[in-house]
């Protein structure tokens, strides 16, 4: 039930619903302002505190939190009447009642004329309470648990007992506790007057961190000057753009201020009346000063200022119109910006109404008309992905980037590249989370499924759980695990799962909500574990506080490195078009380009002295005089460097090409060189900037600065392996010793303060997390659990103790463990540690080679981190006995103290116990609260459920953990941010005094805000064709005057995430390339100086047009013990797949570089002269264990990508790509391939697949480069046996006979294949121990012990209590429940025993079928071959009638058509003149038969009867056979029967058949059944002379078969009435429309019999039956349904029961069908009457304990349904199931508080009832907040579904007219 509008302008009693406050006020208000033009109650929509308050009476609200008004209160208005306070929007808001808000109304003493506040719902949560006039909605929700005491008014109008007042709860904390009796004064004017002449960040950090401005902005009065001032100073603050959290933290201290909320609207509306001339002359820039502080305000906060603001710019406006008026000169940009800020309260009071003003995230930018119709200004984008990308198919708008033309302005520049590079890490994400809910939706697959399947875009992890946070420099990071059971495979060193700075997306419901995070750092061990660190986003910590610690994610994650996006975009996004640099050039792509600014001032000149080689002078010249140049010799460059150093010198934007080996960066190092020799001329006390793509490269650049510039070198970044410029990283430089204390005063403050504030909140944090890791490593002690268990659960745990001063724990005896299972906290298995130690020992013995995680990962570092597991050593033994002293008092640690126990366990029992505890304390579920409250002797419970109640006690405690950790978490977080910011201004102090600042491209995107401060005027970027061109344009500042652009685009080139964006959307093009294809001017190196021609030779003219060589090249020796210096080995041997990741690796390769290194090494060669590259990070490793590192020790292995820059003498690649499919993977990409082959200065040897390679045309052109030297050999490395063989000069169809010579395993089996034939894995079998279970195997030789499932089997506990034996692997598993097998046993109705098992019966609730055979003879007599019925069905077996005219095709069960044909039964002493089927209508002959037989001898047969085959003097012993005892007789007659072939005497067989005619036969001979051969019981159909007796049998039976089958046309007309009683069933239709089509299906197909039909009618009927069910449980049950959980397994249980292919209806499976419906209906009707259930009315315990009874796993026998029936009789007396959900009392108690006439109750399609006041007409639409239905109405007029409540106070009329009001009351009533 719930509240709807009130219609027009009526009056109506309003209600009043408190903001998020802790106390109550004193009189009437709701304790919270009202915004403009909204509901009081619509202000703080995010939820209300569980501890809601309320005021009653006509006062002012006290106890406000932040963001609601404390000084001015608005009261609550009736009907029409208008407001005179200038504060209040709209008025005339009525409120409604519901009944939830008003169940306890009868129990107030209600004072007239006030509102009252109502606690209390049927769901226990007040969530139907609301307030309409048109103007907004809120909701409050209450616990309903709390008691009425709860709910009255204090008698000071103070809070509850339990609460905070108002002022307790917005005042300053702790902070005077600890910091002593030290005084502390407010800000005075002095100070501020001092601030103005600082830097805008010194302001901002000062007045951020200062106590004396918050007690200033306390004040209740300020004076006018020193509001003016101090307006002044914030706008000064506000202006800072390098520190965004310490802004907003300030912003944060004057939005919550008195001064923001009430002293600057009193100040606005004093200025009005101030009359000095002197005050005065100052407003108009005063004016201005207070918009720019509102705005700035408002654009950091939008929701939760937007109150205060909107007051204060409609005051400015009455302000600044009255100044006007009296003669102020108002200033022209005021009005403007006054109008600015109007236009953007409107909009943002629109985005509250609209309910989409959610939080303080919200950002608004004016409309751009460059935008596209539909879509938002990139500026407003979220960075993130948000929920519409997620669940919907909209493709996103992206622009290509040009590269063929100009763009039409930097707009559009700006947002193309936004878009592209936000879409590069978000369509991964997002096509991966749409192909997983795509799976979830259609497939039906679980998360441990989905984890098996391959997905190209993301990386899944199941099981994901937040356990603690983690305190780090940075702010909160979060330990997380993560199930790491099917991720065994990864090789985590070298994955490039979750590295540092990846994006991870988690969600636990379907992705309808979810969190996004960061990687804050990897360790390969812990992941191993299943354990990583991350750092969620901003908005997502908002969301922290609903997990809980057992909720489960599933974590997705993204391969891009996220950090590096964010800084881009969010610096795109920030980037204005007037900050802009080199517009020309980047923008309109202009050709002609101009000399640097400060280069054409007149008189400029240049001296090059420093830059020519020794010996050279050079006089001084203006460089942009070109006859003054010196020649190439004299600078001691080449042609092309020559143009090259011009062009940088002379270009404002110069770009230089440079090939492989042409000398770029000793050109770059020469134009930096001149540069800063010539510094005074560009610098102005800013230092150069140096952008390097890598860390490798930075390093390089910078030492050869280093080599002519031994100080003033600053490199920015993380990892650098160059020991000459570690003492200038600026790490080094910002730790030295006196660096704070040369800090400016405000930043040393500033810092310390920052510092403490974290100190405090992580020694909080700590705490909390050393005690929640207890909790997951251990046996907490009991003493820590007792306010979480009950205290009679408390009494019961001691109980157990016999000595009650034994110093051992009582609840370790009571879990069955009697000392820790953790010797340290947290422990390592000591297998672990061995094989961890064995790892690494056969680690140590091969050569190092850089992991690619660990190379990304360095790249994307911008700093050594410190985290917790980095501690300095006494850090960490100080933390290790705070953490013991802890773990000692919380955890279960030692042996029990008895005395008693003299022997000590046994090593392999304790292993035992440990494991056990380990393996219950990683468990997830625990006992619920319903099962826990009907626990009184904890002693008695089995060992299970004492676990189960244990981490029920557990999971209380870490909740409440979780919660007290949550507000230092925020406050540790908060300092973090501001402590960053600190650190800027000190890195930024560093840098100012520098000459050189080196960075990465990444480091440079994350202080871009440092770079816009630092304006260096001139920029070097190296490797610049590697850098995507979003990159490059977040490095430049407004002050940049040069760029130099260095690099090789046809190199390697920027990498995209999204291959479609690169090839489709130019996403992979960068500045440097673009700008070339442009015509952009630039000069490209022409001479190399590294590769002999023939290597060189390889890439002209295929990659470069031209390449000379530089005469040095021509002086290499051949490379010795090889007969070329450059050859290419051939083979095909196929690849293999890694399986974690796209990499790939080829053993066959691998094997052949190793020993070709090895060869190499042994003709003398150094190690260092070597290089391994290969392609994929696969072989990189591959080659590592063939590679040991006493033979190998100075190889460089390295992946072509992160070698770009290097050089070496001799270079082996492995191409590796070699498959059936041809595909080649970037090996087509010329750039790489360029790379690949350009490495090498005197040997270049190559091994790969040529035969694939060759359908890419690069490679084919290269190949036949090779061909023309002939450098071919075998593939493998055997010599050709053959003569000369023109015809295959390549080899390519030879195949080599010799054996095949590799050994495949250690143990030297060797490969019995020829040599060409592909050797497999080693498939011996060899005997092996099992590692994880010592079991003794035999394992294919090839696979290791630790990935084979071992098999034997061992006894295995179940959940259900029985033993069973199962195999070795699986009883390991906890993710493996096996079906319990044991047999169920029980006597089923039918007498036999039940079939089924454990698990299959439900536990005996629902019994397998009968199995046991029939076997009883049907009445054709056959074998009923049926399991166990009480009705055998028809015969299913093809029909044996048959006459000597045909045979019935028919099956035995279906009745047979009756032959027609005359019959045939004739003699020459009688004939029948019947039909076939009808009795003979003639006697039998009596006379022999005249006939001889074959033998010769007479027939001994009759007349007219077939001759037996048997005569009496051939076969006398079988004729003469004593059976019927004439047999012997001379003149004995025999029939032989036709269906078996036995003989019989003909009187004794006479008798026989004659037998079923004489009623005084046995009743078995009386049967109606065919007579069956005497001797083998085969039943006699064919015999003309018993034809009569057969005919009558079969007509019998014809009509037993009619009535088993039915009547023909009754089951016909049965068989329609069952289908038009299908279709009248809704429920089955509406929920089993599989089941219900297929029913159709077969009433309309097929002729059913009436067994059958009987069978789909009982279908029917209980599909029905389980439909209405799910109807209850859908429609009326409670929602989310948690406590429904029993009732809808039971229901899917039931319903698999009946639809199951075996299903016949037996009388035990009915009874059983029944048993369990009988449960759900009252387990339906307890859940429904739950919903309404209220403790004051009916118990806990009541409802528990019928529960108990209903959900348990016992049948529901007789005995426990009178028991349920007896409780649902008393609770019918307590809550009778009416549709109001309460009793009459509480019925006639509501309508009587509400005090309104008849027929102002209403209900909605649904039945939930709602009230209208005044005159109870509907004049507003809404919907029910219980159901969402459409309620109200318009003009009177009620909407659509919607009636009268008659039910409430019986009015059959709605009151809203006097004609229809009068019908509601009896006019006698009048008269009394």
């Amino acid at each position: 039930m719930m509240s709807n509008p009130k219609g027009g302008k009526q009056r109506g009693r309003g209600v009043s619903v408190p903001a998020r406050n802790r106390g109550r006020g004193r009189g009437g208000g709701d304790g919270s302002q009202q915004q403009a033009g909204r509901s009081a109650i619509s202000q703080r929509e995010r939820g209300l505190d569980d501890d809601v308050q309320g005021a009653v009476g006509g006062g002012r609200g006290q106890g406000l939190r932040h963001g609601s008004w404390s000084g001015f209160h608005r009261p609550v208005m009736r009907g029409g009447a208008n407001s005179s306070s200038p504060f209040q929007g709209r008025t005339g808001i009525s409120a409604a009642h519901s009944i939830p808000s008003l169940l306890r109304l009868g129990n107030l003493n209600e004072t007239p004329g006030r509102p009252s506040i109502f606690k209390g719902n049927c769901r226990g949560k007040m969530d139907a309470l609301r307030v309409q006039g048109g103007y907004g909605i809120g909701r409050a929700r209450v616990d309903a648990s709390r008691s009425m005491a709860d709910l009255r008014p204090s008698p000071r109008g103070g809070g509850n007992r339990r609460g905070k007042t108002g002022s307790q709860s917005h005042g300053r904390s702790r902070g005077g506790a600890r910091d002593g009796p030290r005084e502390i004064h407010k800000i005075g004017y002095k100070t501020l007057e001092g601030l103005l002449e600082k830097d805008a960040s010194e302001v901002a950090i000062s007045l951020s961190s200062s106590t004396g401005l918050r007690l200033l902005l306390e004040e209740s009065e300020i004076r006018n000057d020193l509001v003016q001032l101090l307006c002044k100073v914030l706008c000064k603050a506000f202006q800072s753009r390098i520190d965004r959290s310490t802004v907003m933290h300030l912003a944060q201290i004057i939005k919550d201020s008195k001064f923001f909320r009430h002293g600057l609207p009193y100040h606005v509306t004093g200025m009005m009346s101030e009359f000095a001339n002197a005050q005065r002359e100052q407003y108009p820039q005063h004016l201005n000063n207070i918009l720019n502080l509102l705005s700035s305000v408002l654009n950091i906060f939008p929701r939760s200022s937007i109150q205060s603001v909107s007051m204060v710019v409609a005051l400015l406006k009455t302000t600044v119109h009255q100044l006007r008026a009296s003669g102020v000169d108002i200033l022209e940009n005021t009005d403007q910006e006054l109008e600015r800020l109007q236009s953007l309260v409107d909009q943002l009071q629109e985005k509250s109404r609209e309910g989409t003003l959610r939080s303080d995230d919200y950002s608004c930018h004016a409309a751009n008309e460059d935008t596209p119709p539909g879509e938002q200004d990139f500026r407003e984008i979220s960075i993130y992905p948000i929920y519409e990308e997620f669940h919907e198919n909209r493709r996103p708008f992206l622009r290509p980037n040009r590269i063929t033309q100009s763009f039409p302005n930097a707009h559009i520049y700006l947002d193309t590249h936004f878009r592209l590079l936000r879409e590069d890490f978000v369509r991964p994400l997002r096509d991966g989370v749409k192909e997983i809910l795509s799976m979830v939706h259609e497939e039906n697959l679980n998360e441990n499924q989905i984890q098996k399947k391959h997905f190209d875009d993301v990386r899944i992890y199941n099981d994901t759980h937040l356990l603690l946070p983690v305190c780090t420099p940075t702010g909160i990071a979060y330990r997380v695990t993560f199930d790491a059971r099917q991720l065994q495979f990864v090789r985590w060193e070298n994955s490039k799962r979750l590295i540092y700075g990846s994006l991870v997306c988690l969600s636990m419901d379907k992705f309808e909500t979810f969190l996004f995070a960061t990687v804050a750092d990897r360790d390969p061990e812990l992941l191993r574990k299943g354990e990583v660190n991350l750092c969620f986003s901003l908005n997502s910590r908002e969301q922290l506080a609903s997990i809980r610690p057992s909720d489960s994610f599933l974590m997705v994650e993204t391969t891009a490195y996220f950090e590096a996006y964010r800084y881009v975009l969010e610096g795109l996004q920030e980037l204005s078009q007037d900050e802009f640099p080199f517009q020309r050039y980047i923008v309109q792509c202009v050709t002609a380009v101009d000399p640097p600014a400060y280069l054409r001032v007149e008189g400029r000149t240049y001296d090059l002295s420093p830059v020519a080689p020794k010996g050279q002078s050079i006089p001084r010249f203006n460089p942009l005089t070109p006859q003054a140049w010196p020649d190439e010799e004299k600078l001691g460059l080449d042609e092309s460097q020559l143009q090259a150093f011009k062009l940088a010198l002379t270009n404002e934007l110069a770009i230089i090409q440079g090939p492989p080996g042409t000398g770029k960066t000793f050109v770059g190092l020469k134009i930096a060189r001149a540069l800063l020799e010539n510094r005074e001329a560009w610098s102005q006390d800013c230092p150069m900037l140096v952008v390097c793509y890598t860390n490798h490269a930075l390093d390089q650049f910078l030492e050869g600065i280093y080599r002519f510039l031994r100080w003033g070198i600053v490199r920015v970044g993380g990892r650098s392996n160059s020991e000459i410029l570690k003492p200038f990283n600026l790490r080094e430089l910002t730790r030295g010793r006196d660096f704070h204390h040369n800090l400016p005063m405000h930043l040393r403050r500033a810092f310390e303060d920052v510092k403490k504030e974290m100190q405090n909140s992580k020694e909080r944090l700590e705490e909390h997390s050393i005690k929640s890791e207890c909790s997951l490593g251990g046996i907490i002690r009991e003493e820590i659990l007792r306010s979480y268990m009950d205290e009679e659960h408390w009494n019961s745990l001691r109980a157990g103790l016999y000595e009650p001063k034994q110093k051992t724990t009582v609840i370790a005896e009571w879990l069955g463990v009697s000392f820790s299972a953790f010797k340290s906290f947290p422990s390592t298995e000591e297998k672990a540690a061995a094989d961890e130690a064995t790892s690494q020992a056969e680690e140590a013995g091969l050569i190092r080679v850089e992991e690619e995680a660990e190379l990304i990962q360095a790249e994307r570092m911008l700093q050594e981190v410190s985290f917790p597991w980095k501690k300095e050593r006494s850090k960490q033994e100080e933390e290790k006995l705070k953490r013991d002293a802890v773990v000692k008092a919380m955890v279960v640690l030692t042996l029990s103290d008895d005395e008693s126990c003299n022997q000590t366990i046994q090593k392999n029992q304790k292993k035992k116990l440990k494991k056990t505890v380990k393996e219950e304390l990683k468990k997830t579920s625990c006992m619920s609260e319903v099962q826990e409250k009907h626990l009184t002797d904890l002693w008695g419970l089995s060992m299970k459920d004492r676990w189960s109640l244990y981490r029920l006690w557990v999971f209380r405690y870490r909740c409440d953990l979780r919660n007290k950790a949550l507000t230092y978490e925020q406050e540790y977080q908060r300092a973090a941010d501001r402590l960053s910011e600190v650190r800027q201004h000190e890195d930024l102090s560093v840098l100012r005094e520098a000459r050189v600042v080196g960075m990465t491209t990444t480091g440079a995107a994350k202080y871009r805000q440092v770079l816009q401060e630092l304006r260096p005027r001139l920029v070097i970027i190296e490797e610049a064709a590697e850098v995507l061109e979003a990159h490059t344009i977040t490095t430049l500042s407004q002050a940049c005057q040069h760029l130099i652009l260095i690099g090789d685009h046809q190199q390697l080139r920027p990498s995209a995430t999204v291959y479609d964006l690169a090839k489709n959307y130019n996403l992979e093009v960068s500045m440097f390339e673009r700008l070339v294809k442009m015509d952009f001017p630039f000069v490209r190196l022409n001479y190399q100086h590294r590769m002999r021609p023939s290597i060189a030779r390889l890439l002209t003219p295929h990659i470069y047009k031209s390449l000379e060589n530089h005469p040095s090249v021509l002086e290499y020796e051949n490379v010795k013990g090889v007969l070329g210096n450059v050859f290419f080995v051939d083979h095909s041997h196929f690849e293999d797949e890694i399986q974690d990741g796209r990499t790939r690796k080829n053993t066959h390769e691998a094997h052949f570089v190793v020993k070709l290194c090895r060869y190499l090494l042994l003709q003398e060669y150094k190690p260092s002269q070597i290089t391994i590259l290969t392609t994929y990070t696969g072989q990189l490793h591959c080659l590592r264990k063939l590679m040991p590192f006493s033979e190998f020790s100075d190889v460089k292995v390295h992946v072509v990508d992160k070698y770009q820059g290097e050089e070496n003498d001799i270079i082996i690649l492995s191409l590796v790509r070699s498959n059936s499919e041809n595909r080649v993977g970037f090996l087509n990409i010329p750039n790489r391939v360029c790379v690949a082959l350009s490495r090498a200065k005197m040997g270049l040897y190559c091994i790969g697949n040529m035969g694939m390679l060759s359908s890419v045309p690069l490679w084919s052109n290269i190949l036949q480069t090779l061909r023309e030297q002939g450098q071919f050999r075998l593939e493998c490395g055997h010599v050709c046996t053959r003569m000369c063989h023109p015809y295959d000069a390549d080899h390519k169809k030879f195949m080599c006979l010799k054996e095949c010579p590799k050994v495949l395993c250690e143990l030297e089996h060797k490969c019995p294949l020829r040599c060409y034939e592909t050797c497999k894995k080693c498939r011996v079998p060899v005997d092996k121990i099992i590692p994880s279970c010592q079991h003794h195997q035999k394992v294919p030789c090839h696979q290791e012990p630790k990935d084979f499932k071992c098999q034997v089997q061992v006894p295995t506990e179940l959940k259900c209590g029985h033993m069973q034996e199962e195999p070795c692997y699986d009883s390991r598993d906890p993710t493996v429940n096996p079906r319990c097998l044991t047999k169920c046993g029980f006597t089923l109705k039918c007498g036999h025993s039940c079939p089924g098992t454990c698990h299959g019966c439900k536990q005996g609730c629902l019994h397998k079928a009968c199995t046991h055979k029939c076997k009883r003879i049907l009445v054709c007599s056959h074998q009923c071959r049926e399991p166990c019925v009480r009705d055998c069905p028809p015969c299913s077996l093809p029909c044996q009638n048959r006459c000597v005219h045909s045979k019935c095709e028919k099956t035995c069960g279906q009745p047979c058509a009756p032959c027609r044909e005359p019959c045939i039964w004739q003699c020459p002493h009688h004939s029948c003149t019947k039909l076939c089927h009808e009795p003979c209508d003639r006697p039998p002959c009596s006379v022999s038969c005249p006939k001889y037989l074959p033998c010769g001898h007479p027939c001994i047969g009759l007349c007219g009867e077939t001759c037996p085959d048997k005569c009496r003097i051939c076969h006398k012993d079988k004729v003469t056979e004593i059976f019927f005892g004439n047999e012997d007789e001379p003149d004995a007659c025999f029939i032989q029967l036709e269906d078996c072939q036995h003989l019989f005497e003909i009187s004794g067989m006479d008798r026989y058949i004659s037998q079923d005619e004489d009623q005084d036969a046995e009743l078995d001979q009386r049967a109606i059944r065919l007579k069956e051969c005497p001797r083998c019981r085969t039943p006699i159909r064919r015999n003309l002379r018993y034809g009569t007796h057969i005919n009558r049998s079969l007509a019998a039976i014809e009509m037993v078969k009619e009535k088993i089958s039915g009547v023909a046309e009754i089951n016909k007309q049965k068989q329609k009435e069952l289908n038009l009683q299908l279709r009248k069933q809704d429920k089955l239709r509406r929920h089993f429309h599989k089941e219900f089509e297929f029913i159709q299906e077969e009433l309309k197909t097929r002729k059913l019999s009436l067994q059958q039909l009987w069978h789909y009618e009982n279908l029917m009927s209980f599909l029905e039956r389980i439909g209405k069910l799910k109807s209850t449980e859908n429609d009326y049950l409670p929602s989310p349904k948690v406590e429904c959980l029993p009732f809808t397994q039971k229901m899917n249980n039931a319903f698999k029961f009946v639809t199951d292919q075996g299903q016949r209806f037996s009388e035990q499976q009915i009874s059983d069908l029944e048993s369990e419906l009988s449960r759900l209906s009252y387990l339906a009707d307890l859940n429904q009457r739950s919903r309404i259930r209220r403790p004051e009315v009916v118990s806990e315990i009541e409802v528990q304990q019928l529960r108990a009874i209903l959900e348990d796993d016992l049948p529901f026998s007789e005995a426990r349904e009178q028991r349920v029936k007896q409780i649902f009789t008393e609770l019918d007396v307590k809550l009778p199931r009416i549709g109001l959900g309460i009793t009459d009392q509480e019925r006639v108690s509501i309508v009587k508080a509400m005090g309104l006439n008849k027929g102002h109750w209403y209900k909605c399609p649904n039945g939930h009832v709602y009230a209208i006041g005044d005159c109870g007409g509907a004049m507003v639409k809404t919907k029910c907040p219980e159901c969402d239905s459409a309620i109200g109405g318009t003009n009177h007029s009620l909407t659509e579904g919607n009636a009268v409540a008659t039910e409430m106070d019986g009015a059959q009329h709605p009151a809203w007219s006097d004609a229809a009001n009068m019908a509601n009351f009896d006019l006698r009533d009048f008269y009394d």
